[in-house]
């Protein structure tokens, strides 16, 4: 079968479930540092939240930077695993040990603690933009039909839930069990479980994907790669939503730990309510059949608004546990949608970038699209709650005031809640360019085969 033929054709379902695998060992660490890594640096590691808050801000910035470079790496990568795939086995070791040390509490005082966290940190930052990449950018190689793109990302996303249901389900009980008592042990060896996992699922990808047509991509020059996003307003505009989302999503998780301990005084329900977080993939399976009846546009609008109505529902609940859980459930399947469709859109800009200009940056659009939304989301996201928490008077391990149980609840509800609304603005000027999508399309199709 020649590569023509092989553009039209559907992935096969064990490729699907490959893929799926990228996601849910990139899930499984990184979203241990979503979900705990300011918990983890205020309650364990021992920083204080303004240090804490401070830290994961310039690292995650600073950090975010790397996004675009991989993105031009990725652009001018020719090899024989392909384009993106080789960098799945490349990558995926240095990722596990340096997510494995940002969790590893050696024995340091002041100045010299804070330089070991952030130090690790964003080695473990970069090592992961350098794998998260190419799990977007490799997908406009996999196949041009667009229906098969959201299919194949929704396996992604559903993959993705998995590591992330798994992470952020498991690491507190796993912590208890492997520490003992002792949660600056607990946190290393649960880490380093989990980093062996990802390893496995990341070698089983590179061995069973399959990128085509990569023999016809040039290397592209940086100063070409950057010049895809001239004109190219769809990508602006997913770039926009997708990083209001992180910056929300992170505000959520990061806070979930602080709220339940604090507000509602139950810290054990908290492997409870991430583990119910499963419940995202009934979004993100549910991708698929709304966009046959909406649009793309339309259903990433009804993710941010059935996350932000969740996190109304949360507070009305006060200390119900019963309503807490519906408010959670519909956040969370708001959240799967709306965590989902960028990464298949960003396909669509690519597309849309070529034929705007005729540079296919791939690497670099969708390295900007995903890693950096996702980073420097995480670190707006990570920030804004310990300033907040901060100003309203929080102490670690402490019994807090009714001014720091105010600072927590805001940080935890509304904040995100704002952030989701404002998610939907630039959503709301993307119609005109994905009814455009079938045009741009069948153009480029015929600059192929001229």
């Amino acid at each position: 079968m020649d590569n023509t033929n092989l553009l039209s054709d559907k992935v096969p379902f064990h490729r699907r479930i490959s893929y799926a695998l990228t996601d849910t060992g990139g899930n499984l660490l990184y979203c241990i540092i979503g979900g705990y890594l300011l918990y983890f640096y205020t309650d364990v590691f021992g920083l204080s939240v303004g240090v804490a808050g401070t830290l994961l801000l310039l690292t995650r910035l600073i950090d975010a930077i790397d996004a675009p470079i991989w993105g031009f790496i990725i652009d001018r990568t020719k090899s024989k695993h392909g384009q993106s795939r080789p960098y799945f086995l490349w990558m995926c070791i240095p990722f596990a040990v340096f997510t494995v040390l940002t969790f590893t509490t050696p024995n340091l005082d002041g100045t010299w603690k804070v330089i070991y966290a952030t130090a690790t940190y964003i080695l473990a930052g970069i090592c992961y933009t350098g794998i998260a990449t190419p799990i977007t950018s490799i997908l406009p190689n996999l196949t041009r039909d667009p229906n098969e793109r959201v299919i194949l990302n929704s396996f992604r996303m559903v993959g993705g839930n998995v590591g992330n249901f798994a992470a952020v389900t498991f690491t507190l009980p796993l912590v208890a069990l492997f520490g003992g008592g002792n949660d600056q042990k607990g946190f290393t060896l649960t880490v380093g479980l989990f980093a062996i996992i990802a390893v496995v699922m990341f070698l089983i990808a590179f061995v069973d994907l399959k990128e085509i047509n990569t023999e016809k991509i040039k290397a592209i020059p940086v100063k070409t790669s950057i010049k895809a996003i001239n004109g190219n307003w769809p990508w602006v505009i997913i770039v926009s939503a997708n990083l209001l989302f992180w910056i929300a999503l992170t505000v959520r998780t990061s806070t979930l730990v602080y709220y339940f301990q604090y507000n509602i005084g139950h810290k054990n329900l908290v492997p409870l309510i991430n583990g119910i977080s499963i419940i995202q993939v009934i979004g993100m399976a549910a991708i698929p059949f709304i966009v046959k009846f909406s649009s793309k546009r339309s259903t990433m609008i009804i993710g941010f608004v059935l996350a932000a109505v969740g996190q109304v529902i949360m507070f009305v609940a006060g200390t119900s546990l019963s309503v807490i859980i519906i408010g959670w459930i519909i956040g969370c399947i708001g959240s799967g949608i709306a965590c989902s469709m960028p990464f298949a859109m960003l396909s669509d800009t690519v597309d849309y970038g070529e034929w705007k200009t005729g540079i296919r940056a791939s690497g670099f659009l969708t390295a900007i699209g995903s890693a950096f939304c996702i980073k420097a989301g995480a670190g707006i996201g990570g920030f804004l709650p310990t300033q907040i928490m901060g100003a309203f008077g929080y102490v670690p391990n402490a019994v807090q005031s009714h001014g720091s149980l105010f600072g927590i609840q805001f940080s935890f509800i509304w904040l995100p809640t704002i952030i989701f609304a404002l998610g939907i603005i630039p959503m709301l000027f993307y119609q005109k360019y994905e009814k455009n999508e079938l045009q741009i399309r069948n153009d480029l199709t015929a600059q192929k085969a001229s």
